[in-house]
């Protein structure tokens, strides 16, 4: 019997059992009202939230412009192969031809200056001769590169085989 004078059957023999949702629940509760650290909360000793930055938002906004700029640039589908000597150069080589560009970006064909036209015309007969001449390719290193990749492009259109570099040793400084 209890002290209200009514018979409490079982009370000390079962125990009862609360869902752990809702005791968390009633726990979270309690400490909000009595103003102590709820856990989980980013907050300082005295309950204030603290001043540091959340970066994560940050850093998915620069993967997304990371992957949109990856996106949007370009692939390179336009190439031009120019095939290149392989073996032993021939030193005794009895007629060669030079294509040059000034600084300006003006074309020269062994000296003389030469319209694209014209330098067109001039390798398309040259290449069809039986023995073809070696067309030697010596831009300045103040040229365009635009009108050097022109230039290059043209060459091979018109139909030289037998196209080589020179003067790559006076670039060997570059970028130094």
């Amino acid at each position: 019997m209890t002290l209200s004078g009514t018979t409490n059957h079982n009370s000390d023999h079962q125990q009862r059992v609360i869902p752990p949702v809702i005791r968390n629940s009633a726990l979270m509760i309690r400490r909000a009202r009595t103003g102590r650290i709820l856990p989980g909360r980013a907050a300082s000793a005295r309950g204030r939230p603290m001043g540091e930055m959340n970066v994560t938002p940050f850093i998915d906004v620069l993967l997304v412009l990371l992957i949109m700029m990856i996106m949007a640039i370009p692939a390179a589908f336009q190439k031009t192969e120019v095939p290149l000597p392989t073996g032993i150069p021939n030193a005794f080589d009895s007629v060669s031809n030079t294509v040059s560009i000034d600084p300006q970006s003006r074309l020269f064909w062994n000296g003389e200056p030469i319209t694209r036209q014209q330098l067109r015309v001039t390798v398309a007969h040259a290449s069809a001769l039986p023995d073809e001449p070696q067309l030697r390719f010596a831009p300045s290193p103040q040229a365009n590169y635009n009108t050097s990749a022109q230039t290059i492009a043209l060459v091979k259109d018109a139909g030289a085989t037998r196209f080589a570099f020179i003067g790559n040793a006076a670039h060997k400084d570059f970028g130094k």
